[in-house]
């Protein structure tokens, strides 16, 4: 090992090779990262300046946001960098960097769906204590908490993982550092590693996956009790938006990272990371405010006022 050089930094395969295929993926993915970043924080700057939406669940989807918004943004500005300058190098320090915030951002993510789920489960089974328990210092603390966890939790598998012997191949086969990919390079026996990161991975998905179904198994249970269809109809949209947006961020993560033979198909997992770290930040707003009400009509009235304001600039 001696004798080996030390990797100083890792080659990032990315997409494809062809530079003309470069060239409209840089146009696809900054179209995409645009409208991302700009959707949500249309959704951030709404639930801020609207009185109706000063509530504790659009306080989460305001915070939700704000990770998305960080989740695509440690991955994709790396990508277009590297599509339009050819160069596909990071440096170790930087992919350590990009490792610990994606997957910082990714496991508070998770932690945060598991907190809006318990809000609506509170609001639909307990609306007589909601106020009572749903206070903005215990919704402050969730927040906080959900970055706490996520940092503590990837934090000593990463410092583990990059305290390895990389001595060459440096051929990263993703578009971003990915902690298994990276697991490949690693000149020594890193199953041990590999294993505790998958129990470590296994328990944040599935662990906040089930506190999710719990609540919503039984908002759901108390909902169809309803005798009163229009009752029924009118309780399960608050909630639709947001089994909407946990399957398709659990469903591809599930797949990526929990999946026993996630070793063996990175080209497979690739792909699903484009749906995770690309389609999902964008859809994600748009899923909340066309099947939002509040949203919609909150997000009327700021245009209506700003129309207004333009027109008459002494109002």
């Amino acid at each position: 090992m001696e004798n080996q050089t030390a990797v100083t930094e890792f080659i990032l395969l990315g997409f494809t090779d062809v530079r003309c295929l470069q060239i409209l993926l840089f146009i696809l993915l900054l179209i995409t990262y645009i409208l991302t970043i700009a959707g949500n924080v249309l959704i951030i700057s709404i639930t801020l300046v609207n009185q109706r939406l000063q509530t504790p669940m659009y306080f989460f989807l305001r915070n939700f946001s704000l990770l998305e918004i960080s989740f695509t943004s440690a991955s994709i500005p790396k990508v277009l960098f590297n599509v339009a300058s050819g160069c596909q190098s990071i440096s170790v320090a930087g992919c350590f960097a990009q490792c610990l915030f994606y997957l910082t951002v990714g496991t508070a993510e998770f932690c945060l769906l598991a907190a809006m789920s318990f809000d609506r489960f509170v609001a639909i089974c307990n609306p007589l204590h909601y106020t009572s328990i749903m206070t903005s210092h215990f919704c402050d603390w969730l927040v906080l908490a959900s970055w706490l966890i996520g940092f503590g939790y990837v934090i000593v598998p990463l410092v583990l993982l990059f305290q390895l012997p990389f001595c060459g191949p440096n051929i990263i086969n993703h578009f971003f550092c990915d902690s298994a990919a990276l697991l490949k390079l690693a000149c020594t026996d890193t199953r041990l590693l590999g294993l505790l990161s998958f129990l470590l991975v296994t328990g944040s998905i599935l662990g906040t996956l089930a506190v999710t179904v719990f609540s919503y198994f039984k908002v759901i249970s108390l909902v169809m009790r309803i005798p009163s269809t229009a009752e029924r109809q009118k309780a399960f949209p608050t909630c639709s938006s947001h089994i909407t947006v946990i399957s398709i961020t659990y469903g591809s993560c599930i797949f990526v990272y929990v999946t026993p033979t996630w070793s063996s198909r990175l080209d497979q997992s690739r792909a699903v990371a484009v749906l995770n770290n690309i389609v999902s930040p964008l859809l994600n707003p748009f899923i909340y405010s066309l099947r939002n009400k509040q949203v919609k009509e909150a997000l009327r009235d700021t245009l209506s006022q700003s129309t207004a304001f333009s027109k008459d600039p002494k109002m």
